[in-house]
């Protein structure tokens, strides 16, 4: 038991890591992607930079999603060896490009007119942001960060048959000695983290009400 729960907490430590550095890779390139919150996008046409600058944060979060968790894992394991090292950084880079696209989906479905009156009348862009944005995608941004975070929490168990650690690398171990029960039980403990996120989900949505 004692093993099982220090597995289950590396578990949550890697995704949580993971998720953390998703999240300080995909705020910048949602924002600098973001049309919505550029001063020179009320201007037509957009300037030539700007419209360059954001075709390549774009292109920036093609590349970061198109890779699989897995295979960047795969490949930090050659680089920084077996542990969960290997599985916060392939989950922090895959995860960072889906949550930049979306977050960037997010802050353009929402109604442009506050946005758009804070940055004609000389607010700036975390004005624009905090006051024109974020009262309506608030509750959306929250439940997909943490949707994320679930999914980091699947993808970390996967990660660990491949040497990063944590409850997947118990489960292959188990797995391979036959042991039916321990199994079982890492099974159950997977289940009970995917509905913690839900229960968290659903406050923190009830939270934002």
């Amino acid at each position: 038991l004692l093993l099982l729960a220090r597995e289950t907490w590396r578990t949550i430590a890697i995704a949580t890591a993971g998720m953390t550095l998703a999240w300080l890779l995909a705020v910048p390139l949602a924002l600098g992607s973001t049309a919505r919150l550029s001063i020179s996008a009320l201007a037509r046409p957009m300037g030539l930079l700007p419209f360059a600058v954001r075709t390549a944060l774009r292109w920036t979060m093609v590349v970061l999603r198109s890779v699989p968790e897995l295979v960047w894992a795969l490949l930090f394991v050659r680089v920084v060896g077996l542990g969960p090292t290997a599985g916060v950084l392939a989950i922090g880079i895959a995860y960072g490009g889906m949550l930049g696209k979306v977050y960037a989906e997010i802050l353009e479905s929402g109604d442009p007119a506050p946005t758009q009156a804070l940055l004609r009348n000389g607010s700036g862009r975390l004005q624009a942001l905090l006051f024109g944005t974020l009262p309506q995608c608030g509750s959306e941004l929250v439940s997909y960060t943490v949707y994320r975070w679930e999914c980091a929490l699947r993808a970390s168990v996967v990660l660990g048959f491949v040497g990063a650690g944590g409850l997947g690398q118990l489960l292959d171990s188990a797995a391979k000695m036959f042991s039916g029960g321990e199994v079982s039980t890492i099974l159950l403990v997977f289940i009970s983290l995917v509905a913690l996120s839900d229960r968290i989900s659903a406050l923190l949505r009830r939270a934002l009400a």
